[in-house]
């Protein structure tokens, strides 16, 4: 069955054993829809742009860009086991900007992402990725709730 709706799904990961029910959603969705899947992972440079750029800031760099490729080739090997078109990306800036504008930019019809559900002063000081990508995307959300580490 091919769907009209959904064509093209990004999903947003960070490699977390907590972002992985939101994973195992945008496949089923994909395979059940039979749109292409976009696995992404955005590296927050913005996290680390006041280090200076010296080999520690370059090994920072490595770290994070190959966390970004094992997360990414997860969702792959996963998605390909299910008979689901996969193709993984790597974007660079602040996460929701990036995520947002990868699905303005794709066609895009549905961002599936992983929260805590973090709430009061946690949700302050760790800001919300995924609510700041609902509040600004022009393409639907699924926000999944994964299982915190408490919780596990």
């Amino acid at each position: 069955m091919t769907s009209t709706l959904y064509k093209n799904i990004f999903i947003a990961t960070d490699g977390s054993k907590q972002n992985q029910k939101a994973v195992m959603h945008s496949i089923e969705l994909a395979k059940i829809s039979g749109a292409k899947l976009y696995a992404g992972y955005v590296v927050d440079t913005a996290a680390f742009a006041s280090i200076p750029m010296d080999a520690g800031w370059e090994m920072m760099y490595e770290l994070l860009e190959n966390e970004a490729n094992g997360a990414t080739e997860s969702v792959e090997e996963l998605a390909k086991k299910e008979g689901v078109t996969v193709e993984t990306v790597v974007l660079e800036g602040h996460p929701s900007h990036e995520i947002i504008e990868f699905a303005d930019n794709n066609n895009i019809d549905l961002i599936v992402m992983g929260t805590l559900g973090k709430s009061g002063f946690d949700r302050f000081l760790l800001g919300s990725v995924a609510e700041k990508v609902t509040r600004n995307s022009k393409v639907p959300v699924l926000v999944v709730r994964g299982d915190s580490e408490e919780e596990e």
